[in-house]
Parts: C-alpha cells; sequence; structure tokens
C-alpha cells in the first residue's frame, strides 16, 4: 500500500451545511464529492433553497451504486438542515446508505467498533463528541498506517460550521507508540544503551 499524504484533508465540502469524509481511493472520492458538489449548486438554483442531508447523502449512494464496479471508496456523509437536523449517513462500498447516529469508516475503523460500543452515548455535548472524535482518530492512527497523522474535525449545527485542526504531535500516544520525533537521527541519537567495545 503507497500512502501519499497521510495529513491530507479527506473532509470536503459539499454545501454550506452538508460536508462529506473520505475514503478509500483518493481519485474515486475526490470525483464523486465534485459531480455531487456540482448536482447540489444546480439542486439549490432550481429549488432557491440548500439540499438537505439526506439529498445528499442519496446523490452519492446513486453515484457510488450505479459505479459500484469501478469505484473503490466509502463516505460518509455528515450536515445539518432546517428539516431534519443534524444528520450522518454511512455510504459504504457499494452505494448503501445507512443513517446512522454515528458513522466511522476507512482503513484505521476496523480499530475503533469496539470502542465506540463503549465510548458512544446519546445526547453528548458538542465538546464531549468532538473530543471522542479526536480520541477514536488517534487510537486508528496509532493502529493502521493509513491513517494520516493529524485530526480535522467539522461540528455542524443550526449556528453555522466550525472546522478544527489537531496536529499529530499534539495527540495522546497510545500504548508502545514512539514519541514524535523530527527526523531519524533524534532516534538514532537518543540517549541509550552504549555499544559493545571491541
Amino acid at each position: 500500500m503507497y500512502v501519499a499524504n497521510r495529513a491530507s484533508d479527506k473532509i470536503t465540502q459539499l454545501t454550506d451545511n452538508v460536508y462529506v469524509c473520505r475514503s478509500g481511493s483518493a481519485a474515486d472520492s475526490q470525483v464523486v464529492s465534485d459531480y455531487v458538489r456540482y448536482f447540489l449548486h444546480q439542486h439549490t438554483i432550481q429549488l432557491g433553497q440548500p439540499a438537505t442531508v439526506k439529498v445528499s447523502a442519496n446523490l452519492i449512494r446513486m453515484l457510488a451504486y450505479n459505479n459500484k464496479n469501478m469505484l473503490q471508496t466509502g463516505l460518509i456523509v455528515g450536515g445539518w438542515d432546517k428539516y431534519e437536523g443534524g444528520k450522518i449517513y454511512g455510504i459504504p462500498l457499494g452505494g448503501t446508505v445507512v443513517e446512522q447516529p454515528f458513522a466511522i469508516g476507512g482503513s484505521g475503523s476496523s480499530y475503533l467498533y469496539g470502542f465506540f460500543d463503549q465510548a458512544w452515548k446519546e445526547n453528548m455535548t458538542k465538546e464531549e463528541a468532538e473530543q471522542l472524535v479526536v480520541k477514536a482518530v488517534s487510537l486508528a492512527i496509532a493502529r493502521d498506517g493509513a491513517s494520516g497523522g493529524v485530526v480535522r474535525t467539522v461540528i455542524i449545527n443550526s449556528e453555522g460550521v466550525t472546522r478544527n485542526f489537531y496536529p499529530g504531535d499534539k495527540l495522546q500516544l497510545w500504548h508502545e507508540e514512539l514519541e514524535p520525533q523530527n527526523s531519524l537521527l533524534d532516534i538514532l541519537n537518543a540517549a541509550g544503551p552504549e555499544p559493545m567495545a571491541m
């Protein structure tokens, strides 16, 4: 596996009130996002109001399902609209759409199902929910080599959108993780046992 950029931004804005989290093939997820953003823009112009989160998720589902033999991407659509409030939809490979109270995806998600079973609770505050996401992504980073090196969050509610960034060197370290280093030389020059004298 080749990871081009572990710190790339995998959260894409579709409309003012809807974002998508992308996983899998970057090219596939980007082209799906671009098409859906275009269709949603047209939808907004025709109806004179923003598309709902459900409409956005169903557009992605339709594209993913109709191209299921060619696309290698899973997406999570989240947002807020005046009709249903905050919503999250998971759209895994193949183009199914599932409304959920939370959704996880990507290569690091297999490490997180048990964690979410234990840590998720209904009616969390905004701060509790964001800290849960930061902890979950940092756990995925610790165990999965393809799960980025930073955490990005987006909070979407009736007040608008707030994006936050947590650099990798500020995240909690987990079992057997090494402290962040600037270079391999820092690790090699660290104090350790002296080599055997000959």
